[in-house]
């Protein structure tokens, strides 16, 4: 009887051990986590690529005497033309700014050709680097000025721009925690039909939560990791939607194993031995496809691998040590009132996945054909993709900034609005504004802040902003000072490398995601086939979910263009993500093979067993990554859509029909070259699926 009460005893402790060892981790953490949203960074200069000459200017910049400058426009306007008292009231306010804030230069007013329009450039270096210092400055203008009786007046420029952007992404953490947790709720709550086992993989991915927020805050201040507000939000939906769908799984597993052991603490092991593979396959896929973003030029992608994979791994570690301990703690009334007694069986009922897999299963090298014709149409809409998004298209809903920049470019077609910035060699500074002026598409050029080593040039175009005239002119400053050792920057340039940056990353990352996750796959699989099964599934997903993108975005959403970064952030996600179900399917049907199960009998199995919480885990990430099309940037609604539905796409048509119908037409040669592979079939005819 002793060693049996030493074994209960310890059977009870480490649950125990576990939980309290949570307890203490989160008190120590949650200071840490609370650091979170003061380390993430949303300047330009934060995502711009490293080494692109805009990238330059903005380092530069924050060096010339008054460090990094606040650059604002004023825009008065009346419909019919602006009268005297009119120019009076700008005239006033923009004096009043300028009694207020210490500013570059004395603003002077600028007449549209019609005479409907006056503005009043506005710059000040006082704010330096600090964001708050900068918000408040552009709060401070915003108040000073003023329309009355149809005249109208709005702060608009690149400072206010980012004024704009840091509004939201201020929000970003909040909004999205709430909404998700709102979501994943009511989504567990219609999984489980329980009162109480909902709450505890909930509680367990807060508790995953902090962990994150204080892991990355470590991981920013050992490494300096660019954390933006982007991989902020998207590390938050991350650990809320995978460590959910691992709860899933994990719960899944648990319920089938109290039916065969009295214990609790033994149901639990079994559970882990059982799923814990797939769990820990699935987790080391996204994190090692996020780890790859660290080849990306861009500041923000290479920061977002890092914080996402931290996000993932805490998850990871959440789902697999709190949960359980919890779990065991409870014990079988958590999943009142469907408690799994020992010893009794499932209700029989038909499962509807069986039921789905059984009709592919009776002509799946049609169902195969269809479901590849039906993905490769909906790849197609991809060409429907708008261009480029452009910055005064970024809010789904119009900022006062934007609406300033558009009337601007209305009312002065010959000149921009926007400023190119150009910095060049101190002693070169004359000679460098001489031959920017004598640049084709140049407006107007002006020496401006000069320190010991550079010197600063505003320069304006003829074009609008990111238009391509701009574009035009852009290229030809950097053709024009080539040599001379002077940079071009300025926002519309940093646009200009943030997209051919995109396109460079794409092309370096998207094989090295597909190389990471394709080895995992070999390890876990024993077999070369099913992993290059599984990730050509993953990528026509992938094309699919743009394509839909394609025909939604502008035709429906009214969206101008598209996020140069949605390509590579969709296809690393998509990818990483959408082979955790290939993997939680596939394990299970090695692990019925492994029993000797026949090829059709084994994924029909591994589709009943598997389908019900792959089905549920997959609503619940899509769910997830949809709250993100709630944020008023067009950006993130691209994204979280694209991401959404390629989840669905995967959930419910790929691995339900196409992998399963690939699955029995190529029987054990699914396992090559594995010893699975070489165990003989039976004829054809001779195959019995498991009844269903």
């Amino acid at each position: 009887m002793g060693p049996v009460k030493r074994g209960t005893q310890g059977r009870r402790a480490v649950p125990w051990a576990v939980a309290g060892l949570w307890v203490a981790a989160l008190v120590l953490l949650l200071p840490l986590a609370g650091k979170f949203a003061d380390v993430q960074q949303n300047r330009a200069v934060d995502y711009l690529p490293a080494g692109a000459d805009s990238t330059q200017v903005a380092r530069v910049q924050d060096e010339l005497p008054g460090g990094e400058s606040t650059d604002l426009v004023v825009v008065y306007h009346r419909d019919g033309g602006l009268t005297a008292a009119d120019r009076e009231t700008a005239a006033a306010q923009i004096a009043e700014v300028e009694r207020d804030f210490e500013l570059s230069d004395v603003p002077r007013g600028v007449p549209s050709a019609d005479g409907s329009t006056l503005m009043y450039p506005v710059s000040s270096t006082r704010p330096g680097q600090d964001e708050e210092a900068q918000l408040a400055f552009v709060d401070g203008v915003r108040e000073a000025v003023g329309g009355t009786g149809g005249l109208s007046a709005e702060v608009g420029g690149p400072g206010a721009v980012g004024a704009d952007m840091d509004e939201v992404f201020e929000t970003i953490d909040g909004t999205l925690l709430t909404a998700t947790l709102g979501v994943v709720t009511v989504l567990l709550v219609l999984i489980y039909r329980s009162p109480f086992l909902w709450l505890v993989p909930l509680a367990v991915a807060g508790a995953a939560t902090v962990l994150a927020m204080a892991a990355a805050y470590g991981t920013h201040e050992l490494f300096g990791i660019t954390i933006t507000g982007q991989s902020g939000g998207i590390m938050t939906v991350l650990v809320l939607g995978a460590g959910t769908d691992y709860a899933l799984l994990l719960v899944s597993r648990y319920r089938e194993e109290l039916r065969r052991h009295e214990r609790p603490y033994d149901a639990m092991r079994a559970a882990l031995r059982g799923c814990g593979p797939a769990v820990l396959a699935s987790s080391g896929t996204v994190a090692a496809g996020l780890l790859c973003l660290l080849a990306a030029d861009l500041n923000s992608s290479s920061g977002m691998g890092p914080v996402g994979m931290v996000g993932v791994l805490a998850a990871l570690v959440a789902m697999t040590t709190l949960l359980p301990a919890v779990l065991v703690l409870l014990g079988r009334r958590v999943f009142w009132p469907l408690i799994p007694a020992y010893g009794s069986t499932p209700k029989a009922r038909r499962s509807l996945f069986a039921a789905m897999g059984t009709s592919a299963t009776r002509r799946p090298a049609a169902v195969l054909t269809g479901g590849a014709v039906l993905l490769g149409a909906l790849a197609l809409g991809a060409l429907n993709l708008g261009g480029d998004l452009r910055q005064e298209d970024a809010f789904t809903e119009r900022p006062e900034s934007v609406s300033a920049m558009r009337t601007l470019a209305e009312e002065y077609p010959g000149r921009g609005a926007q400023p190119i910035s150009v910095i060049a060699p101190a002693g070169d500074a004359d000679e460098v504004v001489e031959r920017v002026r004598g640049t084709e598409g140049v407006a107007e050029a002006a020496a401006g802040r000069a320190g010991d080593t550079w010197a600063e040039i505003t320069v304006f175009a003829t074009a609008p902003p990111e238009s391509a005239g701009e574009t035009r002119t852009i290229e030809a400053l950097r053709d024009t000072l080539d040599g001379t050792g002077a940079h071009v920057g300025g926002p519309s340039a940093e646009r200009l490398d943030l997209a051919r940056s995109e396109a460079r990353d794409r092309a370096v990352i998207v094989p090295l995601v597909l190389a990471a996750v394709f080895l995992i796959l070999v390890v876990l699989l024993r077999s070369l086939v099913a992993p290059l099964l599984l990730l050509g599934a993953v990528v026509a997903v992938w094309g699919a979910a743009l394509g839909i993108g394609g025909l939604v975005f502008g035709p429906l959403l009214g969206f101008a263009g598209t996020d140069p970064g949605i390509g590579l952030l969709s296809f690393v996600f998509l990818v990483a993500l959408g082979v955790d179900y290939g993997i939680f399917l596939m394990h299970r049907m090695r692990e019925e093979s492994l029993n000797g199960a026949e090829p059709d009998t084994a994924a029909l199995t591994a589709l009943r067993t598997t389908g019900g919480v792959i089905a549920s885990a997959g609503v619940v990430l899509a769910a997830t990554f949809a709250v993100l099309t709630t944020l008023p940037l067009v950006a993130m609604v691209e994204l979280g859509f694209v991401i959404a539905v390629g989840v669905l796409l995967d959930t419910f048509l790929v691995r339900t029909y196409l992998v399963t119908t690939a699955s029995v037409l190529l029987g054990r040669r699914m396992w090559w070259p594995g010893a699975l592979s070489r165990t003989p079939e039976p004829e054809r005819g001779e195959r019995q699926p498991e009844p269903v």
